[in-house]
């Protein structure tokens, strides 16, 4: 700490930034206990959606294999090539304690049979089942990528806020506190020195004006 200041003025600086520092500790564990919070609700609505999502590819795929086997692959490879309409999305924003995620604002993936490109005649109800179900699945596809991201982002915040309040508790906070402590050592040490000096001066100007009241 040679190249501490141990004055009054850096003392009074220093518990400034000491209390400074403890505040925005107080602060920064409170933004990290609220994100958790966040978290830990939004984790179990992505565990949903999700699992919804696993489900609806499981049903999608048993329609898309009954339809193959059934009314054949060249008759379902007809219809996918058929099918060129793409999701109509767009991605806004929303602040969730400080952070920035995603919302994805969207059209209904599923259609009715007459809104598709194939002719509803053309087809069985097989391969309308299967397109469907692939239609609701591409639905809970936009969902999980929307709450992953979410998700995502709240654990890179958590885990940011996270090192900033114990690099602020174990470091910077305890170094600061270690320092005003020396400072102090120094500015007691150095207010016993300036006591004794006094005491000395006064013990020399005593003996000296004794002196010469003696003479």
């Amino acid at each position: 700490m040679a190249e501490v200041q141990p004055t009054r003025m850096e003392l009074i600086k220093l518990r400034r930034r000491i209390k400074m520092a403890t505040r925005g500790h107080a602060l920064l564990k409170m933004k990290r206990d609220g994100l958790i919070m966040e978290f830990r609700q939004i984790l179990e609505e992505a565990k949903q959606v999700i699992g919804g999502m696993i489900e609806k590819y499981q049903k999608a795929q048993e329609k898309m294999t009954l339809a193959k086997a059934v009314d054949g692959t060249l008759a379902v490879r007809a219809v996918s090539i058929a099918c060129t309409a793409e999701p109509q999305f767009t991605i806004k924003k929303k602040n969730i304690m400080g952070v920035t995620v995603p919302v994805i604002k969207r059209k209904p993936v599923r259609r009715k049979i007459v809104d598709r490109e194939y002719g509803v005649t053309s087809t069985t109800a097989r391969i309308d089942e299967a397109v469907a179900a692939y239609e609701e699945l591409v639905d809970a596809i936009l969902e999980v990528a929307e709450i992953e991201t979410t998700v995502k982002r709240l654990v890179e915040e958590i885990d940011k806020t996270r090192r900033r309040v114990n690099a602020l508790e174990f470091r910077v906070i305890p170094s600061m506190e270690e320092t005003a402590r020396f400072i102090t050592f120094k500015l007691e040490e150095l207010d016993r020195e300036t006591i004794i000096s006094l005491k000395k001066l006064k013990a020399k100007m005593a003996a000296r004006e004794e002196a010469e009241a003696a003479a």
